[in-house]
């Protein structure tokens, strides 16, 4: 045990432990690369990149192609047709083609054999005659008018048959 306590390391001053950890942590913060090493560098990087630009690192065909069928230059997209103006008919005009209608001529019919009318149906029947009573009314045509041109054809027809 003797031999041991003699060979006992000298202690070191307080002074001298600062200096060694002064001089192990220089050595850690330089430990790695630098900080701000790439933009640092930059004079290095810019040769580097022409280089890239210059050769392309995608793998596959560099062939160009074409976003748009070649055929389809010729097709010309359809214009949307502006609907067209309703055509403002004369109140007589518009008489005449309600008189006309021939949906208008099912369902009165239908209503004259007694069948019954879907509500679609219905709505539409009242909706036309309605229309029919107020152009009438704007005409200045009465249900009487109608009445005495009948008789009148009746009686030219029976004058007829007469002679």
């Amino acid at each position: 045990m003797l031999k041991n306590k003699s060979k006992q390391k000298t202690k070191k001053s307080r002074q001298e432990i600062n200096e060694e950890s002064r001089e192990l942590k220089r050595k850690r913060k330089h430990k790695g690369l630098p900080s701000g090493s790439r933009f640092n560098n930059q004079d290095n990087n810019k040769n580097k990149n022409l280089t890239n630009k210059s050769k392309d690192p995608r793998v596959g065909s560099k062939k160009p192609i074409s976003l748009i069928i070649e055929g389809s230059n010729n097709v010309i997209k359809p214009v949307k047709q502006p609907k067209p103006a309703k055509t403002v008919l004369s109140p007589q005009q518009e008489l005449e083609q309600l008189e006309n209608d021939p949906k208008l001529d099912m369902l009165l019919d239908l209503v004259e054999q007694n069948s019954k009318l879907t509500k679609e149906q219905q709505t539409y029947l009242d909706s036309k005659l309605n229309r029919i009573d107020e152009l009438m009314q704007a005409l200045g045509y009465s249900d009487d008018d109608f009445e005495e041109q009948d008789e009148k054809k009746e009686d030219i027809v029976s004058l007829l048959k007469r002679n």
